[in-house]
């Protein structure tokens, strides 16, 4: 065997743990050896126009969310209204009165629809992380990842809250492969999107709704575009630019809700809309009239056409792709990623006019992204999620999967800001961090029932296992402990 083919025997098995674990969710028992015979065919395998693969459940559309979501705010509505009739002189009111009967019903039937639908929501989120703890497809869902926290919308906010898994499966999913455009289309104009940025209350000043009434525009989705979504922070644009843009953007929104019979008709045809895809609808009657100016172009009036076509024009700007390929880089590889890597990744990027799985094909066969050490540290959930894959287990109940979750400074779907979660070992590693993992970990080694936990993280990290971890692993004085130290181990928070 000469010295190339004794270089690659050596490097098969651990190229086939770095890609489980650096650009996966973990390694599943047997896994490893699996792809070691090509680890890199593996990875573009995954990287296909149809998307990635969505959560198993039988969950509701974007357009039948919308529709529920609009009924709780009739209901909600009309719990206030008749809270509000029913009480102008509570000392003259009696408990039993049928103005308190009916306010109670209205704000009963309120609370059951608004908690129904934070019920379903937390069980669509159980079903992702089910899919990230079985799926033989981990970097396409790794991937799927990347560019939901890309195109952050939290859960910080109740209306949002609950059309985030529809976001992540209509809006997300099916187009992580495909060209950015349309991912980036289909994101800004989803209902989670619009509502969690303030969208949907965007009035434009000279619109029919805007000159019958005071509303005020709003910049937020148009800001947030162009400095998180697109070009960036230094991508060359301006307070005009955002502005414009945002004027560009006034009638993206969801359907009004139709609160009577009189709401009926033509009436309800102008606050219902254009009706679009994913519980999209464009509303003329607050769209602002006019041309616009952005980054230097120009863009005729044209209803909802212009701001996509500002949008299209963003997203295949060369600023956006030189910003989004060294974030790619910094999430899969290493908080400081190579300007070789980086520089490979954008001219992918430009090269297939934003091509997303030839973007991929690009990171998983670039050298630099195989460098054998470990610096990127695993999120709360990352952890979790290869925890489950490495044990062969995968979570059964939502308040335990939510709470430990929060405990370890993640909760489902909330990430704090537009930012999305943050993407640095720094920000993931520090004291208070870690002793809360090892908690998390303490209580999962009580429960293992694992009968090797050698074999158990040889398993999960293969060639990437140190003999000083395993000597740690071996020496425990129980198997509890056993799972913890596994778990615990630098390879194993590490990917």
């Amino acid at each position: 065997m000469n010295r190339i083919e004794a270089a690659m025997t050596r490097s098969g098995p651990l190229d086939a743990a770095l890609a489980l674990t650096r650009f996966g969710m973990g390694a599943k028992p047997g896994e490893i050896a699996a792809i070691t015979p090509d680890p890199r065919g593996w990875l573009e395998a995954q990287a296909r126009p149809g998307g990635a693969p969505v959560p198993a459940g039988e969950f509701e559309t974007s357009d039948q969310r919308v529709a529920r979501y609009q009924t709780y705010l009739v209901e909600a509505s009309e719990a206030r209204r008749v809270r509000r009739d029913a009480s102008p002189a509570p000392a003259m009111t009696p408990p039993s009165s049928p103005g308190n009967e009916l306010a109670d019903s209205r704000a009963q039937a309120a609370f059951d629809a608004r908690r129904e639908l934070t019920r379903e929501t937390a069980e669509e989120f159980l079903a992702r992380a089910r899919l990230g703890a079985t799926t033989d497809a981990g970097f396409a869902e790794r991937w799927s990842l990347f560019w939901a926290n890309a195109f952050t919308a939290s859960a910080t906010k109740f209306q949002t809250a609950v059309f985030l898994g529809q976001y992540e499966r209509e809006a997300i999913r099916p187009h992580v492969f495909g060209r950015f455009e349309d991912l980036a289309q289909a994101a800004e104009s989803h209902p989670a999107m619009l509502l969690y940025l303030d969208q949907a209350q965007s009035v434009g000043p000279n619109s029919v709704a805007g000159e019958r009434r005071e509303a005020g525009l709003n910049e937020n989705l148009a800001r947030e575009i162009l400095e998180l979504h697109t070009v960036g922070a230094d991508g060359g644009y301006s307070q005009a630019d955002v502005t414009e843009f945002a004027r560009a953007l006034t009638g993206w929104s969801l359907p009004r809700p139709e609160r009577s019979a009189q709401g009926r008709g033509r009436r309800a045809a102008m606050r219902a809309g254009q009706r679009g895809e994913n519980g999209f609808s464009f509303l003329p009657v607050v769209h602002e009239p006019g041309e616009r100016t952005v980054m230097g172009r120009r863009y005729p009036a044209g209803g909802v056409d212009q701001g996509r076509a500002i949008l299209s024009d963003l997203a295949n700007r060369p600023e956006t792709a030189r910003r989004l390929a060294r974030r790619i880089a910094t999430h899969f590889v290493a908080d400081a990623p190579s300007d070789d890597l980086v520089t490979a990744l954008e001219r992918a990027w430009t090269g297939s006019r934003g091509d997303l799985a030839v973007v991929a094909r690009a990171l998983v066969t670039h050298p630099a992204s195989w460098a054998p050490e470990a610096v990127k540290m695993k999120t709360p959930y990352e952890f979790m999620v290869s925890a489950h894959r490495a044990m062969g287990t995968q979570p059964r109940r939502v308040p335990q999967l939510q709470q430990a979750l929060v405990q370890m400074g993640q909760p489902a779907w909330a990430a704090p800001s537009p930012e999305g979660w943050p993407d640095t070992a720094a920000d993931w590693a520090g004291p208070d961090a870690l002793v809360k993992r090892l908690n998390w970990a303490k209580t999962v080694g009580d429960m293992a029932t694992v009968p090797d936990a050698v074999a158990l993280a040889d398993g999960a990290l293969g060639a990437r296992l140190s003999d000083r971890s395993r000597q740690f692993i071996a020496r425990a004085e129980s198997r509890a402990e056993a799972v913890t130290l596994f778990l615990m181990s630098p390879e194993f928070q590490r990917r």
